[in-house]
């Protein structure tokens, strides 16, 4: 059996998140799965001279997209290697995890619709094979990490 891969926002997803109706920060949790090669068929303009593996080609994505980031409002709060889950599927391992807080979900939109970053989104796509993001905003309803460390 194939597994599903996930690279891009459906329209379906869209609508969900904004109907969750997040106000102010959000944190977005990205876990990535990269390809020992990077594909850049879908991005022709963007293929480098020579081939590249997934990690150098997420490392040109984050090279592009972080000044972008920031002009957003936008800051990249953790990169980090991943592995195998200690909780969770044993079957499943995510390359890296990264943690990116922005001003709001309108914020993360405008961001992910910029033409420039659109010109050079093509470096995530040909670094992945594989990928989440889950929009996260703190609690209102009194958990806190205070809370729960006393």
């Amino acid at each position: 059996m194939k597994r599903m891969t996930h690279l891009a926002p459906t329209d379906a997803s869209a609508v969900a998140l904004f109907r969750r109706e997040l106000r102010g920060e959000v944190v977005m949790l990205n876990l990535l799965r990269l390809r020992q090669t990077a594909d850049y068929s879908a991005h022709p303009a963007l293929y480098p001279q020579t081939p590249i593996s997934g990690r150098e080609a997420f490392q040109r994505y984050i090279d592009h997209t972080l000044p972008l980031l920031r002009a957003s409002g936008g800051e990249l709060l953790f990169l980090g290697e991943g592995g195998a889950f200690f909780i969770g599927p044993q079957d499943e391992q995510w390359d890296l995890a990264m943690l990116v807080r922005q001003r709001s979900v309108q914020s993360f939109i405008d961001f992910a619709t910029d033409d420039a970053y659109l010109a050079i989104a093509g470096h995530r796509e040909a670094a992945l094979v594989d990928s989440r993001l889950l929009p996260l905003q703190a609690t209102g309803n009194g958990l806190s990490a205070d809370s729960v460390r006393r």
